[in-house]
């Protein structure tokens, strides 16, 4: 079964739909802090759903199915340790963060260490956001490069002509509302994607279960050996240990510290936990998506479970996978709805990162070096332009990232881990030793990503360990530089 006619109908009606309501929903930007934090004044609750929608949309509906159905069930391990992370959080950085009327998590780091600590911590965020979330927008043109693909007026494009225009459309439609709405538009349109994009899931299922014969009952029967969730990891010598990703110390651990870096040290996550009107709701607000992200984890891994019984176990793209069963085998209509429901999902997740990139750039790059003097509305002009330059930029990341063979989740992930073990390492040594200056910090925040670099690119220790090496490296190092620094001063 073909994209039909209607399903087209629904994909674009449903995408303009999508850029109103995102702009309506925005309201009237002043300044600033409406721009970038909805004034303080966004309710826990859809706070909470805006994280979930951030971290899980598009690479979640699309590449953790073929997480499962090239392997098995034992990334879901991985939640466990994100909740402990996101505790950890909630009562150690958060309130750090709570203290004074902060837009970005850096100026944390600018008022504990010094201006230096903050610039790099932020273009850090940026350069990895930037490369993180081109992979990102890749996801989200997925679907829709397998559509046309499949139309004949597409027929003698290219693959990469058809990805590239796949990610122009889906970038434009983004830009639009963010552009406008500002940060309030983007958590309000998270919060109606996640319902849709989970309701597009439990479609999935639905269909999958009719259209495999003998239903979940044979999906449990012909994929026995893949129903494995803990995994101890200890059947291999020591040396083998640290190679394996979803073990359950590795996940439980490496989880928790990459957890603790993507939601206390990401400004993607911390812009929208800062829009609540009090410590207590953001704590409630991250603490309770650990537990959703949990249910859709399992949601999304059992439908690659489900996938691999229908198509018997065919060595497939696990990328494309999820998307190629919508696209050919859902009913006309449902397949349209799901595809919609996806594409807005994942647009809200690149419209946060357009939010928060250009945040992060306006407030710790530009104010303090060339907006001193600048009134409300010139400010919230620069913020726009900022967030048209961010627009362009993921887009040519996007583009760069097309023919990648990995499951793109953990192309994400492993992106993420050079720098974030350098960012949570430098946020724990100025919430937890008071004595380390900024000299010191800086030299153990280089260290970090340095240590990383060589970790990923010369070693096969498992992405899941990264974030933990190198806040580990971050912290020592910088607290023996204050030490001999001290004595020999």
């Amino acid at each position: 079964m073909r994209f039909g006619i209607i399903d087209w109908l629904i994909v674009v009606l449903y995408l303009i739909g999508v850029a109103i309501f995102g702009i309506i929903s925005g309201g009237r930007q002043r300044n600033t802090s409406d721009y970038f934090l909805g004034a303080r004044q966004v309710p826990w609750l859809a706070v909470c759903f805006a994280v979930v929608a951030t971290e899980t949309s598009a690479l979640t509906f699309l590449s953790i199915p073929g997480v499962a159905y090239a392997t098995n069930l034992n990334f879901l391990q991985l939640t466990f340790g994100y909740i402990l992370g996101r505790i950890v959080v909630s009562f150690l950085l958060l309130p750090a963060y709570y203290k004074g009327e902060l837009v970005t998590a850096y100026q944390f780091l600018g008022i504990r260490f010094g201006r230096k600590m903050r610039n790099f911590a932020s273009i850090v965020f940026m350069l990895t956001r930037l490369a993180a979330d081109g992979v990102r927008l890749f996801t989200t043109a997925i679907p829709l490069a397998i559509i046309l693909k499949s139309s004949a007026e597409f027929s003698n494009w290219s693959e990469t002509q058809i990805y590239a225009i796949s990610i122009a459309i889906i970038s434009f439609v983004t830009f639009l509302y963010t552009f406008i709405g500002g940060v309030r538009a983007v958590i309000w349109m998270d919060v109606v994607q996640m319902f849709i994009y989970i309701g597009g899931a439990i479609a999935g299922i639905i269909v999958l279960a009719m259209k495999i014969d003998g239903g979940i009952s044979r999906v449990l029967e012909f994929t026995a050996d893949k129903f494995k969730i803990i995994n101890l990891g200890f059947d291999v010598p020591l040396k083998e240990y640290f190679k394996q990703p979803y073990t359950l110390f590795a996940s439980l651990i490496g989880g928790a510290f990459l957890s603790m870096a993507s939601h206390g040290a990401d400004q993607l996550i911390v812009q929208r936990l800062l829009t609540t009107n009090s410590l207590k709701n953001s704590q409630k607000a991250l603490i309770t998506t650990g537990f959703i992200v949990a249910v859709q984890f399992f949601i999304f891994l059992f439908i690659g479970l489900m996938l691999y019984t229908f198509y018997n176990g065919a060595k497939m793209n696990p990328n494309e996978v999820f998307a190629d069963f919508i696209v050919k085998h859902m009913p006309s209509g449902v397949s349209g709805l799901i595809i919609a429901g996806l594409f807005a999902a994942a647009m809200s997740t690149l419209a946060g990162s357009m939010s928060s990139l250009a945040s992060s750039a306006m407030v710790d790059i530009y104010k303090p070096y060339f907006g001193k003097d600048n009134d409300e509305r010139k400010e919230l002009f620069v913020s726009r332009v900022i967030t048209a330059i961010w627009a362009v930029l993921l887009v040519g990341s996007a583009v760069f990232f097309m023919r990648t063979e990995r499951t793109v989740v953990e192309l994400a992930l492993s992106i993420a881990s050079f720098t974030y073990g350098g960012l949570l390492g430098s946020f724990l040594s100025g919430v937890l030793f008071k004595k380390v200056d900024e000299g010191s910090a800086l030299v153990g925040f280089v260290s970090g990503v340095v240590v990383m670099i060589y970790v990923i690119l010369n070693t096969k220790i498992a992405w899941t360990w990264h974030t933990l090496i190198g806040a580990f490296t971050t912290i020592v190092v910088g607290n023996l530089f204050w030490v001999l620094k001290s004595r020999f001063s």
